[in-house]
C-alpha cells in the first residue's frame, strides 16, 4: 500500500508505535507532551522496528474529556512536522477532526487513523481530500460512555457490517478500496468477551478484503482477563500481538516496539517456511 512516498508491503505483519501527546492518555499520558521529548520516543520506536508511529493529541479512553480543535493541533502539528523531517516511518495522525486531519497531512502525516471512523462532520470530505489511506475503526457509542454495558446481536458480524457500511460511504467519496484500512476496535464499546470473540474470529474480518490494523496494547482486555496492572501488561500484550499476527494482520499497533517487534519477526520467520 502507498502512504504518501513510502510504498509498504503488507504481506507481512508490520508494527506500528503509539505516540500520546497527550496529557492523560491510559497507559502513557503526558509522557511525551514536550516536542522533543516526543520526536525521541518516535526516533527510538523506529529504531526498534515501527514502520508506522501513530501520533494522537486526545485521549480516547472510557471517560476522558474532549479536547478543542486548538489544543489538539497545537499538541499534534509541532511532532508530525519533527518526525517528518528526521524518521524514516510512515506518520499515522490518531484524530476525528476534519481539521487536524487536513493540517496533518499538510505537516507530513501520510495516514488517518479515526476512531470514529470518518463519521464527524467533515471528516469524510477532509479524508477524501488529503488523498491518503484511511483506516476505520468501530466503535460502539462514545470514548466517555462507551463502556456503559455494549451490547451486540453478533460482535464480529455487527462490527463487519458496520467497517463494510463505512467501506461503501467513503468509496462512494472518492476513498479507492485500496487506500482503506479496517480497525475492529478493542475495548471501544465491547466487554472482554466481545473482545476475544474478534481476536477468535479476527480472520473472518480479514476475509472482507481490506488489509486489518489492530490495537490491543496494553489494553483491559489484557488487564481484566490476567488481573494486571497497565504496566504488568507487557506478556498479554505480546502473547495478542503474536496471535493477530500469525493470523495475518498487516498493522499491529503497540506501546511496546522492541517486544513486539521481536515477535513479528519470528511470525515472518515462520511465514517463510514452505
Amino acid at each position: 500500500m502507498q502512504f504518501g512516498n513510502q510504498f509498504i508491503d503488507l504481506s507481512q505483519p508490520h508494527v506500528m508505535g503509539i505516540l500520546n501527546v497527550t496529557p492523560d492518555s491510559f497507559s502513557d499520558g503526558g509522557k511525551h507532551a514536550d516536542v522533543n521529548q516526543a520526536l525521541e520516543h518516535a526516533l527510538r520506536m523506529v529504531d526498534e522496528g515501527a514502520s508506522f508511529i501513530d501520533i494522537g493529541g486526545e485521549s480516547t479512553r472510557p471517560g476522558a474529556p474532549e479536547v478543542s480543535l486548538q489544543e489538539e493541533l497545537d499538541r499534534t502539528i509541532p511532532v508530525i512536522e519533527a518526525v517528518a523531517k528526521r524518521a524514516k516511518c510512515v506518520i499515522s495522525i490518531d484524530t476525528s477532526k476534519a481539521d487536524v486531519m487536513r493540517e496533518a497531512v499538510n505537516a507530513g502525516a501520510a495516514l488517518i487513523n479515526d476512531v470514529r471512523a470518518l463519521q464527524e462532520p467533515g471528516a469524510l470530505d477532509a479524508a477524501t481530500k488529503a488523498g491518503v489511506p484511511v483506516c476505520l475503526m468501530h466503535m460502539q457509542g462514545q470514548p466517555r460512555t462507551m463502556q456503559n454495558n455494549p451490547h451486540y446481536n453478533n460482535v464480529v458480524e455487527d462490527v463487519a457490517q458496520f467497517l463494510l457500511e463505512r467501506a461503501a460511504v467513503c468509496e462512494a467519496s472518492g476513498i479507492s478500496k485500496g487506500k482503506i484500512l479496517f480497525d475492529p476496535g478493542y475495548g471501544f464499546g465491547k466487554s472482554l468477551e466481545h473482545n476475544f470473540a474478534l481476536v477468535k474470529y479476527l480472520p473472518e474480518l480479514m476475509a472482507l478484503g481490506y488489509p486489518v490494523l489492530v490495537g490491543m496494547s496494553r489494553k483491559s482486555m489484557i488487564g481484566n482477563l490476567l488481573n494486571r496492572k497497565v504496566d504488568e501488561r507487557l506478556a498479554g500484550s505480546i502473547s495478542l500481538a503474536t496471535i493477530v499476527a500469525q493470523m495475518g494482520a498487516q498493522i499491529i499497533r503497540v506501546h511496546d516496539v522492541r517486544e513486539t517487534a521481536d515477535a513479528v519477526n519470528i511470525v515472518k520467520m515462520l511465514n517463510t517456511i514452505k
